[in-house]
């Protein structure tokens, strides 16, 4: 039977015929099969449905270790289907995953009325291991990063070099002398047309009429080197997949079929470099098209810890730099393949039994031996204080990602905070990441400065000698009378130069959030203007409460640092009472501040 996945681009052949059941019950296994695997039946993918089948061969194993089989899916009973679970107890630590998969499989698919009523009660409780949900701490991820980046970085260099290396020869500029180089350009020229070595048959032995490399190929060296002069190992491109997964979010599936089309949002100005590519990401149904603005931005979370190392003309720290760096070098694999997804390598073997070759990128298990390869260690040792290996999974990645950026990718936020919730392994590093943030946010509101405020002695004053007051304030007289008929109130203050701030071009009205009006220098605090602010610092504070910390570190931190400093000129008892003096209107003012519709949009 074969399957295709929901986007059209691959498919999968599953073979019952294997199976050694009885012949009636597995056609009928094959009916119930098809239903699950329908469209809209809820399976989004292949390996979804390579789930559903490897259930049904875990469960043909079980029925062959009974005395009687069942010889019809009409003969399954309770036992049978209870067995299976216990059966598989001893061999997993998911057989509580097994057992729902048997019982959606089986679900209106014939069974006896005592298995449907079984199917239709409480199955056993999944076990849940903690440390495969523990993200990585900020020094694991760029350890990650760094061995993906060095990988890369060498493949970019052998790969450019021998690409021209093969150009001088083709136009006859490089020396074209007997021995090693001539051989070489050969090899060069044949891999790059075709993807492969020259062959030949073996013409004796057990292999007689297999094709094998020709033997002046192997005197130089093993085909998978020489591929790789043109051409990325499925290994470098799983440094790839690990790079895009590290600077996106994104889920495996997702990375392994990032497509090679795309649009250059920049123009191909030389500004801010931007690529925009077409997602698919089935399970989230009707908005499973997604659109990824990949830009010319450093990644923060991965930067090295002394940044000033780090040269401006490295591509492999911008989610751009690194996407057209793969686009650069795959780009010949995929003429020779065709299809349009960006992660194409040579591999020798595997692939689900699809040989040495040209290939795309679909195997979690060459993440995995990534991570092998490269002997990463996890920050904690074991008890006898050895270091411990530290497990690659592009999963893992995806939730280091949300966690320290706090943001969701390709899901809702109520999704995004379940995804952190359930991580226990980065509690003490997104404290850090909090703090910091809170210091940079405090530094900045220091740096801004604080909006000035002027006092009623100020206004008694005023009303005196209103010109002598506004020489003093370094304003137009005008402009103070104006002032303190509230004619040039904004929310928290009055502004004493509209077209003159330093938030938008000079001559043109300022169109900054009435939020930065705290820090502008253009701005003039009154003493009525006090309950408003009380309000606004008294929302921010229950904001606290209510958002993610890092959130609102980021968002909210400086102007409740400004505010605080404002409120801080005042005696606490001027305090609680402009509290107790706002009006309604004042109340509702700052509903629609917070919310933001007096924002220009």
């Amino acid at each position: 039977m074969r399957c295709f996945s929901q986007d059209g681009a691959g498919f999968q052949d599953y073979d019952f015929s294997r199976l050694t059941m009885a012949v009636e019950l597995r056609e009928e296994l094959v009916t119930a099969f098809i239903k699950r695997t329908a469209p809209g039946a809820g399976l989004t993918s292949l390996n979804s449905t390579n789930v559903v089948f490897q259930m049904v061969r875990h469960f043909d194993r079980y029925l062959a270790t009974l005395t009687w089989p069942p010889r019809k899916l009409a003969h399954v009973t309770v036992e049978h289907f209870d067995g299976f679970f216990d059966f598989r107890t001893t061999e997993t630590l998911s057989a509580a995953d097994d057992l729902s998969q048997l019982k959606l499989l089986l679900r209106g698919a014939g069974v006896s009325e005592g298995l449907a009523a079984r199917l239709a009660s409480q199955m056993p409780a999944r076990v849940r291991n903690e440390g495969s949900k523990q993200s990585y701490s900020r020094a694991e991820f760029q350890r990650i990063t760094a061995a993906a980046r060095a990988d890369l970085r060498a493949a970019a260099l052998r790969i450019r070099d021998n690409r021209e290396l093969l150009a001088q020869a083709r136009q006859s500029e490089a020396t074209d002398s007997a021995g090693g180089l001539s051989a070489r350009t050969r090899l060069l020229d044949y891999v790059d047309r075709y993807g492969d070595v020259p062959r030949e048959p073996r013409l004796v032995g057990v292999h007689k009429g297999d094709m094998f490399p020709a033997r002046w190929v192997q005197k130089i060296g093993p085909v998978r080197e020489i591929v790789s002069w043109l051409h990325l190992t499925i290994d470098e491109v799983g440094a790839g997949a690990v790079l895009l997964a590290a600077m996106t979010g994104e889920n495996p599936n997702v990375i392994f079929k990032v497509p090679s089309a795309h649009h250059r949002a920049d123009g191909y100005t030389g500004q801010t470099g931007t690529a925009i590519v077409d997602l698919l990401k089935p399970r989230r149904q009707r908005r499973a098209h997604m659109n990824l603005a990949l830009s010319d931005v450093p990644d923060w979370i991965s930067v090295p810890d002394q940044p000033e190392g780090l040269s401006t003309r490295d591509e492999l720290h911008t989610p751009f730099g690194l996407y057209v760096l793969l686009h650069e070098l795959t780009a010949r694999s995929r003429a020779l393949v065709g299809g349009g997804r960006l992660l194409i390598g040579y591999a020798q073997s595997g692939g689900h039994g699809t040989g040495h070759g040209l290939r795309a990128l679909n195997d979690t298990p060459v993440i995995k031996r990534q991570g092998e390869n490269w002997g990463l260690v996890a920050d904690d040792l074991d008890e006898a204080g050895n270091p411990v290996p530290l497990p690659l999974r592009l999963e893992l990645l995806r939730l280091t990602h949300i966690e320290l950026y706090q943001r969701p990718v390709a899901h809702t936020e109520k999704t995004a905070s379940t995804y952190m919730v359930r991580n226990r392994g980065n509690a003490d590093e997104y404290r850090k990441v909090v703090a910091q943030a809170l210091n940079d946010e405090a530094d900045k509101a220091r740096t801004r400065g604080r909006v000035s405020t002027l006092t009623a002695e100020d206004l008694e004053r005023a009303q005196v000698d209103p010109g002598k007051v506004a020489a003093e304030l370094g304003l137009k007289e005008q402009t103070l009378k104006r002032m303190i008929a509230g004619e040039l109130d904004t929310v928290m203050a009055a502004c004493t130069d509209n077209l003159g701030g330093s938030h938008g071009p000079q001559g043109e009205p300022c169109q900054a959030s009435f939020m930065l009006c705290l820090g502008c220098e253009c701005a003039r605090a009154l003493p009525r203007h006090l309950p408003v602010q009380v309000l606004v610092h008294d929302r921010l504070s229950e904001r606290r409460e209510q958002t993610d910390a890092l959130r609102w570190a980021r968002r909210f931190a400086a102007p409740h640092a400004q505010l605080a400093d404002l409120l801080a000129q005042h005696d606490a008892t001027a305090v609680d009472d402009a509290r107790a003096d706002a009006t309604e209107a004042d109340h509702a003012l700052v509903g629609r501040f917070l919310n933001r519709e007096l924002d220009l949009r």
